[in-house]
Order: C-alpha cells, then sequence, then structure tokens
C-alpha cells in the first residue's frame, strides 16, 4: 500500500523517529509511528470509498481536540475512514509542496496526544519553549 521509495514517506519517516522512542511497524499495510501508541501514519482511506486514492500518500494524526475543529475548516484536511471517529485527521501531502515545519508541528502534537508522560519530558528536554 505504499512505494519503500516515496521521497515523501523518507522525509516523514525521518521526522517520526526523531521523536523520543519513536518506532515504527507496519499495520495494515502501512508504516504507522508510536511509542507505546501510534502518534502519526501514512496513507489512509476516504470514509465510504476504498478505491479513492487521494489520502494513498496523506499525514494521519491525531490533533488536540481543541485545536481538531480548527484544523477542519482548512480545506486540506480530511477525516479519514477508520481513524476519523476517534479524533484523527488525515493531510494529504501530495496536493502541493509540504510545509514540513508544519507537518512536524502536527507530528509533534499528535506525540502529546499519545505518547506517555516520561517520553512528553523527554521531549520537552530537546524542544524547550
Amino acid at each position: 500500500m505504499f512505494a519503500p521509495d516515496d521521497d515523501l514517506l523518507a522525509t516523514l519517516r525521518e521526522l517520526c523517529l526523531a521523536y523520543p522512542g519513536a518506532s515504527e511497524r507496519i499495520s495494515h499495510g502501512r508504516p504507522n509511528w508510536f511509542t507505546t501508541r501510534t502518534f502519526a501514519s501514512y496513507g489512509g482511506h476516504v470514509k465510504g470509498s476504498h478505491d479513492d486514492t487521494s489520502l494513498a500518500r496523506a499525514l494521519l494524526v491525531k490533533p488536540d481536540p481543541d485545536h481538531r475543529d480548527l484544523l477542519l475548516g482548512d480545506d486540506r484536511f480530511v477525516v479519514p475512514a477508520y481513524d476519523g471517529p476517534y479524533g484523527w485527521l488525515a493531510l494529504p501531502l501530495d496536493a502541493e509542496e509540504p510545509d514540513w515545519d508544519e507537518v512536524d508541528a502536527l507530528i509533534e502534537e499528535s506525540y502529546r496526544q499519545t505518547a506517555p508522560p516520561a517520553r512528553q519530558r523527554e521531549l520537552d528536554a530537546l524542544r524547550p519553549s
């Protein structure tokens, strides 16, 4: 469900694996990054259509619930099938050149929603405010 030599995946992998305790595993045919729980994944489906490939090269993250509503006001964000009802959003990365600082901020927000407190403290030490 993904190309191993995908340039977007390579950059996303580098960003995600820079987080404390982050690992990668393939789940349901797609790369997922996690500590004890998944904080980001690559690729998804549009609800109701497995033939729609618009999210095949998308970043899926779980934003802070208060920020999620704001992100849904941005046409680039989509509620993906399966994980969408649990607060996850998808940002297609192949529609235009990604703003990698924005992508990393989304990854960090999702990481903070899912990572254990000790990992979050490690992240705070790496990225002081």
